[in-house]
């Protein structure tokens, strides 16, 4: 039995971005004929549409939180798959056979709203909107099946995209590994570790302090550099409503996860002085397949 990956689906949901990064876990595959899975609605153009409600921090580094919906969509048209990613989505362009190793090499690209929209911390919201980054690039994985029982996998990927809107002017790289297993016909959990790097560009647009900013919030003066800005782990745990993933419809998807802040985006007073380098979410959402 294959477990599709719809059910990790909300855990990499298009507006997460103020969550951990994408836990996309197992691979969109093309079955042989004569595989015991080819009846499965999996085998083939498939697609999954679903909704969620999240719990995330308000900003990168704030301790407060905010509820909002969670929209989602993924599938595999033409060979094509399309797969979540914070804030967006990623086109894998390579087909790949069940039971092997598997490679995905296409692009990705997501909208960063980060500071974009009222924030309930006045002091941060005293220096005004930040302007929406729209982050273009490309992204790479590969897949090993069938490590610790036949339809579990382990995956790894890397997504690198540079922002195209002219916000932040920079580039981001997102790495990720994940392992996927089901615990039974109608239940599957994912465990994801996920890192973030980013340039000075970055880091300058969404860290800074500078002299006008300190005289408007009171906030020190900080200058921020690049580096390693961000690390976490996500579990996720997808129940089909009819007990079988294998014939599609509805699946309730339950996320929980923890990331720190570090470097310069730990340091900043945007987190040491007015958030928190820890940062949890909690989403729950519902997905339908056909």
């Amino acid at each position: 039995m294959k477990f599709p990956k719809y059910l990790a689906a909300l855990a990499a949901s298009s507006i997460l971005a103020a969550a951990s990064p994408a836990m996309a876990q197992e691979e969109t595959t093309r079955l042989e004929p004569n595989d015991p899975m080819a009846e499965s609605v999996f085998n083939g153009d498939y697609l999954t549409v679903g909704v969620g409600v999240g719990y995330v921090p308000d900003y990168d580094g704030a301790d407060e939180y905010v509820i909002f919906p969670l929209p989602v969509i993924q599938g595999s048209i033409g060979g094509i798959d399309i797969n979540p990613r914070p804030g967006g989505l990623a086109v894998d362009f390579v087909q790949d056979t069940r039971g092997q190793t598997s490679f995905d090499a296409g692009v990705t690209a997501r909208v960063r709203g980060n500071r974009t929209g009222d924030l309930d911390d006045p002091v941060v919201a005293s220096l005004g909107e930040l302007d929406t980054a729209i982050e273009v690039g490309p992204t790479v994985g590969v897949s090993f099946p069938a490590l610790l029982n036949p339809f579990d996998s382990l995956s790894a990927s890397v997504d690198v995209r540079w922002d195209v809107a002219g916000a932040h002017k920079g580039r981001v790289i997102d790495p990720s590994i994940s392992y996927f297993t089901p615990l039974s016909r109608g239940i599957a959990a994912s465990l994801s570790l996920s890192a973030s790097f980013v340039d000075d560009d970055y880091a300058s647009y969404y860290y800074d302090v500078t002299p006008a900013d300190a005289i408007t919030s009171g906030l020190p003066v900080f200058d921020a550099d690049g580096g390693l800005h961000k690390a976490g782990v996500n579990l996720l745990v997808g129940v089909d409503l009819d007990g079988d993933v294998t014939n599609g419809g509805l699946a309730l998807v339950f996320i929980v996860g923890y990331s720190r802040m570090l470097g310069d985006a730990k340091d900043t007073p945007f987190t040491s002085v007015r958030g928190s380098a820890d940062q949890w979410l909690g989403a729950v959402g519902l997905a339908y397949t056909f």
